[in-house]
């Protein structure tokens, strides 16, 4: 299944907020036709809801979720923590966290079209896994720098987690540490995500 290219808000209203997909919030009771037939959820539905939220905030494809999940699965320590951690230290979402992006397709592009160099060296895949103590910067070009810029002037400005620093001035950030959990940018139960996974993998 090739990754979601549709109608944004429409996912938004059915899984509620994605700050990786759009910058646009449901609106409280927006979805009126799910308040007009209050039903109960199933246990899958519980699981495969779960599952899309992760799917589509970090843009990822059914087969690129499944593969992290198998990773994080021989992984020491909990698998639905060390599954938020790989994915939040894909360097397409380091530069969404850092303000540098306002969505993660966003973050995606930039790094395809050659603005971003990691440790003085452009990478061009998004799912490039960034390790404490990398430092991200902008292409020392005029185009490079107005894009990020324009994305800079625009971000709100959140409290940024503790994993990473921004020096805004300079179009760097640096990545301090692994993620802590706590930190992660999307309300998920990620146990959910791993049971609905776990007759697949």
């Amino acid at each position: 299944m090739s990754r979601y290219r549709g109608p944004r808000f429409k996912k938004t209203r059915r899984l509620g907020a994605l700050p990786g997909l759009t910058s646009k919030k449901p609106r409280a009771g927006s979805d009126l036709r799910n308040q007009s037939r209050p039903s109960k959820k199933s246990q899958y539905r519980i699981r495969l809801e779960e599952k899309q939220k992760l799917r589509f905030h970090y843009g990822l494809t059914e087969q690129q979720l499944l593969k992290y999940v198998r990773i994080a699965g021989k992984a020491k320590g909990s698998t639905g923590r060390v599954l938020l951690q790989l994915l939040e230290m894909r360097l397409d979402n380091i530069l969404f966290r850092l303000g540098m992006a306002s969505t993660i397709p966003q973050a995606r592009q930039l790094v395809n079209h050659r603005h971003i160099l990691v440790n003085g060296r452009i990478v061009d895949i998004p799912s490039y896994r960034c390790k404490p103590r990398d430092i991200l910067t902008v292409r020392d070009e005029q185009k490079s720098r107005a894009l990020i810029q324009d994305y800079l002037d625009s971000a709100p400005r959140d409290e940024l987690p503790k994993h990473l620093t921004l020096h805004p001035f300079q179009y760097k950030g640096l990545v301090n540490q692994i993620i802590d959990s706590k930190w992660v940018g999307l309300k998920i139960n990620e146990l959910l995500v791993v049971e609905y996974y776990s007759r697949q993998t």
